[in-house]
């Protein structure tokens, strides 16, 4: 895995990782959860297996990602970020007709875990002629249709409606310094984002490589995580699901307690060319023992 930084043309710096096959023809995007960060590899033995280039990029207060302090963090804003690197890689272009810098046509993949789900949704609306296949694995719904955040945390949100964007996000980073501490430990961010008593197996065999990914989401403290709540549930998200024409992938565990069928169904029906996928025995992790499944959809044929 490659990582380093990237300076937007805003003068922002962005952090980007990179796995997989560099010299693949087939790129897929990947969009980390929140909290999280772009230093993850779901399955490197079943990425290994396939004929593509992963490019994840961290969000803003994530990992090597700035935080603007005078733009709002929102989800449409996320997908900007990635498609400017891409574009400066040679991935797309201003008219967004997918061509690489050699003038050959490429379409890529976009996947969202969790919050990033979102992310991949977005930038597949904004770039309908670059990405062509899109997974939203385990993505919550708007809480106002489906009510998932709980009563106390949607008053605490509720609280900082009213506040520019970016004194939210230093408002909510300032209640979790109080509730978690200005420095959260990586390690009990790698167990809030497992469904207990059913993703004991995965989070084993994942561990160290959730831990990796925490650590990168905590480097700012909770800023990351505050970020992307404001930028999710108090901001627009910048796009219709209805705009998203790509073959679209809706994959869910069964056992997630919080993240399951309402949610699957949400985007269901709203994504146009879209199918959900219900994992048995599976929870909130339900990326990591789907990779396979995931790449399959985002990357057909390129299996080594």
């Amino acid at each position: 895995m490659d990582t380093f930084t990237f300076e937007l043309a805003s003068g922002r710096t962005i952090g980007v990782t990179e796995f997989g096959d560099r010299a693949a023809d087939r790129v897929v995007v990947l969009a980390h959860p929140a909290p999280g960060s772009s230093f993850f590899d779901p399955d490197p033995i079943v990425t290994g297996n396939h004929r593509v280039r992963v490019i994840a990029v961290d969000r803003p207060g994530c990992g090597a990602s700035a935080l603007a302090s005078d733009d709002a963090p929102t989800v449409h804003g996320a997908a900007a970020d990635i498609a400017e690197y891409l574009a400066s890689v040679g991935i797309g272009d201003e008219d967004d007709a997918g061509s690489s810098s050699s003038g050959v046509q490429r379409t890529i993949g976009a996947v969202g875990w969790s919050a990033g789900g979102r992310v991949a949704l977005a930038l597949t609306a904004a770039h309908p002629n670059l990405v062509d296949r899109v997974a939203v694995v385990a993505t919550p719904a708007p809480d106002t249709d489906v009510p998932w955040v709980g009563e106390e945390n949607r008053a605490m949100l509720e609280s900082l409606r009213h506040m520019p964007p970016s004194e939210a996000v230093v408002s909510l980073a300032a209640m979790f310094d109080e509730f978690m501490g200005a420095e959260p430990s990586p390690e009990d961010t790698v167990n809030a984002v497992a469904t207990e008593g059913v993703d004991d197996a995965v989070l084993g065999e994942a561990h160290d490589r959730l831990l990796e990914m925490m650590r990168g989401a905590v480097a700012q403290g909770n800023l990351g995580m505050a970020a992307d709540i404001v930028g999710y549930t108090l901001l627009n998200w910048g796009f219709d699901p209805a705009d998203v024409a790509s073959q679209t992938l809706l994959l869910y565990g069964e056992q997630d307690t919080e993240i399951g069928h309402a949610h699957a169904d949400w985007y269901h029906s709203r994504l146009p060319d879209s199918r959900v996928e219900m994992v048995a025995d599976a929870g909130h992790l339900v990326l990591i023992s789907q990779w396979e499944t995931v790449l399959a959809h985002v990357a057909p044929g390129s299996t080594a």
